[in-house]
């Protein structure tokens, strides 16, 4: 029997309690991120109250936070691929934790503003770095279902929010939210010893005792390498004439002839995806809208979740996509304009959505690129989420308020077109498999 590679132990290793507890570590750092965009929203109007802040200014206060998530997912992903997963991703939250406490704590506009750039940095970058790390662990037979299942977090933060909201913010102010906010930083301090690093990575910058060990450990945790004398057999490194080989990847190399068409499908599909959810925030009319809209997007992502590793990703996504554009129409057409049952539909489709996406951003690219990848996808997404406050109100004001739901049925139509132009399937192989090497 020949020897297998340590990855290749690694993607047969049944899902044991290592891979739910490094959902659940990457997966707190993503409700935290969450919240924090929730409870933006919520504190806007004791902010301007405040501050005496005119209409384009509070809208500059809404929109700072992404603006600072789009550079951190850009700047995130090539800083991972060069100095790991789990370095990045406990600065992320780090970073994020210290912009929302001086958020908190900011005596001015200008500073509050230039706090919410900072913490937007810390969670654009937690974000992609998170997902990779947790797809670098994940056994190739469940990967898809553990990257759509800590999209799940994202609600549970979202539903954190509207209750802090509704308990803190009337008694204790606006402050002290963002107060509660900033708790990551105790998070990051349990991190330093429980978030491991991944072994794909340590394998691509030559530590493989290192990669090997943390394979050993994960299989440990399934019932297995209790006791193994066998030498660590590193995995071989691809060869693809033009493409980057060895630590940290280039982020212009996305574009190239190895990468452009994956690149292309995956910031086609972001941006959709991402006007299609900011864009549903911003014509949802009520609390208890915004709540049973979570309950919709918890049972989209557990539905995807479930049909990814049976169907695959292309058509599960395209499904998906398609159903929330169908949704859309009828909320288009519809002569009232709005409907709560339509609009939790679409929330359902467009969060299940969103899991794939996460899912297929860290499968198209070799280990060398991959956070880059899929930090680029992610920040090229947050487009979609700085054009859909400032759209919104356009259309609205242009067209009425139905034709917002126009707009997010053209977006969701030209990224299942995208998707659907995917080639191949990436389920049940493992990252090496899909790299452009092979």
């Amino acid at each position: 029997m020949a020897a297998e590679t340590f990855l290749e132990r690694l993607d047969r290793v049944p899902l044991n309690r290592f891979h739910w507890k490094l959902l659940i570590a990457a997966g707190i750092g993503w409700m935290f991120a969450a919240m924090d965009l929730v409870l933006i929203a919520f504190a806007l109007t004791p902010i301007q109250n405040e501050f005496g802040l005119d209409a384009a200014r509070t809208g500059l206060v809404a929109s700072a936070g992404f603006v600072g998530m789009l550079v951190g997912a850009a700047v995130s992903g090539p800083l991972a691929d060069r100095h790991g997963r789990r370095t990045l991703f406990q600065a992320a939250l780090l970073l994020f934790s210290v912009g929302t406490l001086l958020t908190a704590a900011g005596p001015s506009f200008e500073l509050l503003l230039a706090m919410r750039i900072v913490s937007g940095l810390g969670l654009g970058g937690a974000l992609p770095v998170g997902s990779t790390l947790l797809a670098e662990f994940a056994p190739k037979a469940s990967r898809g279902r553990l990257i759509v299942l800590l999209g799940s977090f994202w609600v549970y933060g979202m539903v954190l929010a509207g209750l802090v909201a509704l308990v803190v913010l009337p008694a204790y102010g606006w402050r002290a939210v963002f107060l509660i906010g900033a708790l990551p930083a105790l998070y990051v301090i349990y991190l330093r010893r429980a978030l491991p690093e991944s072994p794909r990575y340590l394998a691509g910058h030559g530590r493989i005792p290192e990669a090997d060990a943390m394979v050993r450990r994960v299989e440990r945790e399934g019932g297995g390498a209790l006791i193994t004398v066998a030498k660590p057999v590193a995995p071989g490194r691809p060869a693809v004439p033009g493409a980057p080989i060895g630590p940290g990847g280039r982020a212009g190399s996305l574009l190239g002839p190895h990468y452009v068409r994956r690149t292309a499908i995956l910031w086609i599909l972001w941006f959709g995806v991402t006007l299609s959810v900011y864009g549903l925030f911003g014509a949802i009319r009520s609390s208890e809208d915004l709540f049973g809209s979570a309950l919709a997007q918890l049972a989209g992502l557990f539905s995807a979740a479930w049909l990814v590793e049976r169907v695959g990703r292309r058509p599960t996504l395209v499904a998906c996509l398609l159903g929330a554009a169908a949704s859309a129409i009828v909320l288009w057409t519809a002569a009232g304009g709005y409907s709560a049952v339509f609009t939790a539909m679409l929330a359902f489709f467009s969060l299940g959505a969103a899991g794939l996406a996460f899912a297929l951003s860290t499968e198209v690219y070799p280990t060398a690129q991959r956070a880059t990848g899929a930090g680029t996808a992610q920040a090229v997404g947050f487009l979609g989420a700085i054009a859909a406050p400032l759209l919104v109100p356009t259309v609205v004001a242009a067209y009425g308020e139905a034709a917002v739901f126009g707009l997010i049925t053209v977006a969701l139509l030209l990224a299942a077109a995208a998707v659907a132009g995917l080639h191949g399937e990436t389920r049940a192989r493992s990252l090496e498999e899909l790299s452009p090497a092979a």
